[in-house]
């Protein structure tokens, strides 16, 4: 599968750059990675680096550290550019040409070899330029995970909107974070529509379809941080884009996701989509 997506790669890069460089707003397109690619990737990535390293970026993501991840993951590690002052895939690969015949260049598998394999070696990825750079990092990653919808269908055009209802959520200590508050009420006066929808264990029509899959992602990226919910409900049918055990349904102000903020400073939640995927990230500030 791995070496399919490579086509991909190769022919949304320039694409996503052209979008990146024109558009103002912070929005990119391009192949999906794997969650595992991405956990791997998020555990080499600097956001305060990226940011320094590439102003024009930050200038893009206006503080979204949830965007400058998804940029590297998805466009900045094809591009060459650094994750932090110790990675770049671009070096890695060129350092240790015996994983080009395993890897090619397909570069999120470097970043995944390095974590799980390469840095117990002692392999180098120190990038050849750029590792200098100073950098102060504001917020810490806590977990990040990403599912995969249709753009095109009426429930995607549900998931964009409520996850940039929910992108830079800010949760105080002691307080609670609340889906249904975050997303806010799933009226067509607020952009939603009627999109397919679980009901009593059977499928139906309803407005605001599709948004329990952005519930349910912040919910797998809470399993990833090791946040347990204070509440969460489980679909009554098996959904197709997450584990079973993985949902989290919400409906009107009866069933919701929410847990609590029980670390000393402030939690945000991001919550982004890039073509096909719907990405999730819960920061603590340092």
């Amino acid at each position: 599968m791995k070496r399919l997506n490579k086509w991909f790669y190769r022919t949304s890069l320039s694409l996503c750059f052209l979008i990146i460089a024109f558009v103002a707003s912070p929005k990119l397109t391009a192949q999906a990675v794997s969650n595992d690619e991405l956990i791997a990737i998020s555990k080499v990535f600097d956001g305060a680096y990226y940011a320094a390293m590439y102003p024009n970026l930050a200038q893009q993501a206006n503080g979204d550290q949830l965007w400058l991840l998804m940029h590297y993951a998805y466009c900045g590690i094809n591009e060459g550019r650094n994750a932090s002052a110790t990675f770049n895939a671009t070096d890695y690969m060129n350092k240790n040409p015996d994983l080009v015949a395993v890897y090619g260049d397909y570069m999120p598998a470097y970043a995944f070899h390095y974590v799980y394999a390469g840095r117990l070696e002692g392999r180098d990825a120190t990038p050849t330029v750029g590792a200098d750079v100073e950098a102060v990092s504001t917020m810490k990653l806590l977990g990040v995970y990403s599912t995969e919808f249709d753009p095109e269908a009426a429930r995607g055009t549900n998931i964009q909107i409520a996850a940039s209802h929910v992108n830079g959520t800010v949760v105080a200590p002691g307080k609670t974070f609340s889906a249904n508050k975050a997303i806010g009420p799933r009226t067509p006066e607020n952009g939603f529509v009627t999109a397919p929808v679980f009901i009593n264990k059977e499928h139906a029509m309803g407005i605001g379809g599709g948004v329990c899959q952005v519930s349910s992602t912040i919910y797998a990226t809470m399993k990833t941080a090791g946040i347990k919910a204070t509440e969460r409900h489980p679909h009554s049918l098996p959904v197709a884009y997450l584990p079973e055990g993985w949902d989290a349904t919400i409906s009107g102000n009866d069933l919701d996701l929410k847990f609590k903020n029980t670390y000393g400073k402030n939690m945000i939640v991001y919550e982004n989509t890039l073509g096909s995927a719907l990405t999730a990230a819960i920061y603590i500030e340092n």
